[in-house]
């Protein structure tokens, strides 16, 4: 069917082919729409520091030099933060490079850049961070279907004890993987 297919023709979605495949370089994944994720930045040190509760995905506003740095990957969201000004969210201390090709038109390093939330995503995230505890942290940059967003997240700050528990937990997974695949292999070496 898929080769006698004419243009005018309706063809349930099922049987469509697939289109696209691996997303070439970088790692990527399916998005909520079914677009490819290329990322390419990553805020490891807030999945540690903080508790997550919730996550969102936010465009950004960016200068074309600013779009060419970040498809170089050489971005940093460690000590980034997200503030919420006059009904806006704004990502704050994100460090995306100049453009080594770019000229008198490059952007400022660490100047702070509007997210895109809608209004009811930044009412709700504007009355959670009121109480005690809670932050907005940028989790990871990615492109999505060739425009660049956000992935921020709603958190509470982890207590050390929490951290040290947190790594115990993830050691833990880590040996026990490790005893299950060296079983398998030796289940199968005889």
């Amino acid at each position: 069917m898929g080769s006698t297919m004419s243009k005018g023709m309706y063809v349930p979605k099922e049987s469509q082919p697939k289109q696209g495949g691996g997303a070439a370089g970088g790692k990527a994944r399916d998005g909520e729409k079914g677009g490819k994720r290329k990322i390419v930045a990553q805020n490891k040190k807030a999945r540690h520091d903080y508790a997550i509760i919730d996550t969102y995905e936010a465009g950004i506003v960016l200068s074309g030099t600013e779009v060419k740095s970040l498809r170089e990957g050489r971005t940093s969201l460690t000590d980034g933060f997200v503030q919420i000004d006059g009904g806006e969210a704004w990502l704050h201390n994100a460090h995306i490079p100049e453009y080594h090709q770019g000229t008198w038109t490059n952007h400022s390093v660490r100047r702070k850049r509007k997210l895109l939330l809608h209004r009811e995503e930044i009412d709700k995230l504007e009355s959670k961070i009121q109480e005690t505890g809670h932050t907005i942290v940028p989790l990871a940059l990615y492109f999505s279907n060739g425009r660049a967003k956000a992935e921020i997240a709603l958190a509470r700050g982890k207590k050390e004890y929490d951290k040290r528990q947190t790594l115990r937990e993830k050691q833990d997974r880590r040996e026990s993987d490790r005893a299950i695949a060296s079983a398998k292999r030796k289940q199968r070496g005889e």
